[in-house]
């Protein structure tokens, strides 16, 4: 199985790999991991009791561009259970490219119910520094003025390299 090792401001975690269950969704994300594209961004959103958030912000708040948007395979029946790791998307359920977020509670009311509710997709989970999410998951937030999102943190939480483990 792959692992992706993130290195932190807050200290470094790692992820094995559902290429199995969700071999699209895990092809893109390390597509973006041997890109450099995590380099520098972001946790942006941040919420205890519910999820950790990265992928497209960078530390100065600029949106970072993402390729094309990719098939929702939450269908998978994996669940959005703590430390495991899911796509991000808007209200379009096959909307997901580059952010994702960790999840920091059982949040099964994420998981795949039918096609008109496609719930997000788990493609991997926290094996090693499940103590540092929850670090960041502890951080102070507010509405940030520029972005005019919530939940972002009042200091950035910065991924300085993420990369695949030999």
């Amino acid at each position: 199985m792959t692992k992706v090792i993130f290195e932190t401001s807050h200290g470094n975690f790692s992820i094995e790999m559902y290429e199995a269950k969700a071999p699209t969704t895990v092809e893109n994300f390390l597509n973006y991991v041997k890109s450099g594209f995590y380099n520098g961004i972001i946790f942006h959103r941040i919420i205890d009791g519910f999820m950790v958030q990265a992928g497209g912000y960078d530390s100065e708040w600029n949106y970072k561009e993402s390729d094309s948007t990719i098939k929702n395979e939450a269908d998978n029946m994996l669940s959005n259970e703590i430390g495991t790791i899911a796509m991000a998307r808007t209200n379009d359920p096959h909307s997901a490219s580059s952010q994702f977020f960790i999840n920091v509670a059982n949040n099964t009311f994420l998981n795949y119910q039918n096609k008109s509710n496609w719930g997000y997709c788990v493609f991997g989970k926290v094996v090693e520094g499940m103590e540092v999410v929850n670090k960041i998951k502890e951080v102070d937030t507010f509405v940030n003025p520029m972005t005019r999102m919530q939940d972002w943190p009042k200091d950035n939480v910065v991924i300085e390299k993420a990369y695949i483990a030999e």
